[in-house]
């Protein structure tokens, strides 16, 4: 059974910090690609990082150079630590298998809300 649990989550002022962590509990977790994706009402998942099997790393434009994505083989989670956190990051995060192709592997998970406000 697929299991994919984030937390992490919280209320933050502009230009703050948090650090997310999801729980992969998925088939060969450490040959797949993972992402971490951001959902606001109305709009579709979007994809702001992914990391790769050998740990090459990709943000959307939006998120480039405040969020980092990384991986931990040994435990079967992925963290995104994201600083500077802006109004506009304000979504439910989450995580999951990023395919190639686009969209994502799983069913999602309940998310994690980030709430970021003055």
């Amino acid at each position: 059974q697929v299991q994919l649990v984030e937390s992490g989550g919280g209320l933050v002022q502009p230009g703050g910090s948090l650090r997310l962590s999801c729980a992969a509990s998925i088939p060969n977790f450490n040959a797949n690609t993972m992402g971490w994706y951001r959902q606001v009402p109305g709009k579709r998942h979007e994809l702001v990082a992914r990391i790769t099997d050998d740990y090459t790393t990709g943000y959307a434009d939006s998120v480039k150079g405040r969020f980092t994505i990384s991986r931990d083989n040994a435990k079967n989670t992925v963290d995104l630590q994201m600083n500077d956190l802006k109004p506009e990051d304000t979504a439910v995060y989450y995580c999951n298998v990023a395919p190639i192709g686009g969209g994502a592997g799983y069913s999602w998970g309940r998310g994690t809300q980030v709430t970021v406000s003055s």
